[in-house]
């Protein structure tokens, strides 16, 4: 195989379920699960596929594609490229891990919408296997353009997802996404098109040189207005303090296997954007501001922290929980060295994998229970023992245990900030304390709490839903014991994202 064509099948890969599922019946359940999954598994055996080919010792530049595509005017004694949209892929160390994360995630999801969704499996698997392509998609991209058209692309079937085959809320809680990530959205189209009209390009590496050229076309007080503009766009998406209301309606209100995909991914597609285009083309808008975004990190760690405590749902719990985790993402950023991006990247990964695992989990009490109060929960350890042990070890893992993934990234975070500032970390620590607090008083109340229903027909994990749980448990431990799957393929990104903002 030409590898200049692995990211475009890989990408694509799930069109092909989708147009299997366009001409099956849709009565026929159990194949169109089947194919749902199916379609899945090309993506993740070309995911792991490129993983080994680097850990091999190769380029991942081996993968990078880029033709023709569109070309605005025909300008007269005008650079071949001006004003020109090529499509272009690539792949670094950071986008690969994403892109695993993606496709693991993706697969995953897709057992649980076997066991969640209880109705047109038809359309919902389709729309599923659409966000997918997006997710990849926005990864991959090389230019503006493309990442904004992939951008788009998850907002769709995310709608959808959310609005109909979500909870009693279900429509606020899907225009409430769609109107927040849609003004993000029109915000972020209008920083790349002052980009594109400036600079003649939406290349991302031709960007990162020629907006921090001297003399560039863009003055410093644009440069700073366009990293602005894209600190609203994913902040938004990530979310940032206050622009977070959106996410806690999806969180509660989606169905467990949509939930599992928009925390563990598309939250992290604002993360992603911060680094790569915000830290990326604009290292010293990002400097400047670094003191705000630390205390806005500080802000989302300790407001999601104690909001968490005093919910009654464990949802709720969960989803405040992930604004405090973001929060640890913008701490680590914006302590602008080594240690500090480090540990905001392997937080990514890290907190993607672990509210997937939560979240499936608390979809099974639901689907069990018809409840995800945590009083209504009490005595789990009892009737859903494998559940329970489960539960404990996802809560372990997102309050930061030595030996689990959630450690690692939070002592990388917090040690950069506390080499830059020191005071802004020493507030940010208690954040770390109320996450232990409210997530063992959750746990600990669902699993031996007082039990206040008979757990005669509960039927406790089984079958395939024990695969989620066991793969995201064992990625949890692996990256806690073995940091270097992670920080292997960083080491490129790393020096390139210092190299920028002069570290």
């Amino acid at each position: 195989m030409n590898l200049t064509s692995v990211l475009s099948i890989l990408v694509f890969s799930p069109l092909l379920g989708i147009v299997i599922l366009a001409f099956m019946p849709k009565t026929a359940e159990k194949a169109i699960k089947a194919i749902g999954f199916l379609a899945t598994l090309p993506a993740l055996l070309l995911a792991l596929a490129v993983y080994l080919h680097y850990q091999a010792g190769k380029n991942l530049a081996d993968f990078s594609v880029s033709v023709p595509w569109i070309k605005f005017g025909n300008l007269t004694g005008a650079a071949k490229d001006l004003l020109s949209v090529r499509y272009e892929l690539a792949i670094g160390g950071f986008q690969l891990l994403l892109v695993v994360l993606t496709a693991v995630i993706a697969t995953l999801s897709a057992i649980g919408a076997a066991q969640f969704v209880k109705k047109e499996w038809k359309g919902y698997f389709m729309l599923f296997l659409l966000l997918e392509i997006g997710m990849l998609g926005v990864f991959t991209a090389e230019n503006l353009i493309l990442f904004f058209i992939f951008f788009e692309v998850t907002l769709i079937p995310t709608f959808f997802l959310i609005g109909k085959w979500g909870y009693f809320e279900k429509e606020k809680a899907a225009f409430s996404f769609l109107i927040y990530n849609g003004l993000g959205s029109a915000v972020l189209l209008i920083a790349i098109m002052i980009l594109f009209s400036k600079t003649g390009t939406t290349n991302i590496e031709q960007l990162q040189h020629i907006v921090n050229v001297k003399g560039g076309p863009i003055s410093g007080d644009l440069k700073m207005g366009l990293f602005i503009a894209l600190l609203i766009a994913f902040g938004v998406k990530l979310p940032i303090f206050p622009l977070h209301s959106w996410m806690l309606r999806v969180h509660v209100q989606a169905p467990p296997s949509v939930v599992m995909i928009h925390s563990g991914i598309l939250l992290k597609i604002g993360a992603y954007g911060l680094i790569r285009f915000g830290m990326g083309i604009f290292p010293a808008q990002f400097d400047k501001l670094a003191v705000m975004l630390a205390i806005l990190g500080v802000i989302n760690l300790l407001y999601g922290a104690f909001l968490a405590f005093i919910q009654s749902d464990f949802k709720m719990v969960l989803a405040y929980s992930s604004i405090s985790h973001m929060g640890i993402v913008l701490i680590g950023l914006a302590a602008m060295n080594e240690a500090g991006i480090q540990g905001a990247i392997f937080q990514v990964v890290s907190h993607g994998l672990i509210s997937a695992l939560l979240f499936f989990l608390v979809g099974v009490f639901y689907e069990r229970t018809d409840t995800s109060l945590i009083e209504n929960l009490g005595g789990m350890a009892k009737g859903m023992p494998r559940a329970a042990g489960f539960l404990l070890a996802g809560g372990l893992a997102s309050l930061g245990l030595p030996g689990m993934s959630g450690f690692v990234s939070e002592f990388m975070a917090f040690l950069g900030l506390f080499k830059e500032m020191p005071v802004i970390a020493a507030v940010g620590t208690i954040g770390i304390i109320m996450t232990a607090v409210y997530l063992l008083r959750a746990v600990l109340g669902i699993t031996y709490g007082q039990a206040h229903r008979e757990f005669t027909g509960v039927v406790d994990l089984k079958g395939v839903e024990i695969v989620p749980v066991v793969v995201l448990i064992a990625l949890i431990v692996l990256i806690g014991v073995y940091p270097s799957v992670l920080s292997s393929p960083l080491h490129a990104t790393l020096e390139t994202i210092l190299l920028g903002i002069g570290g």
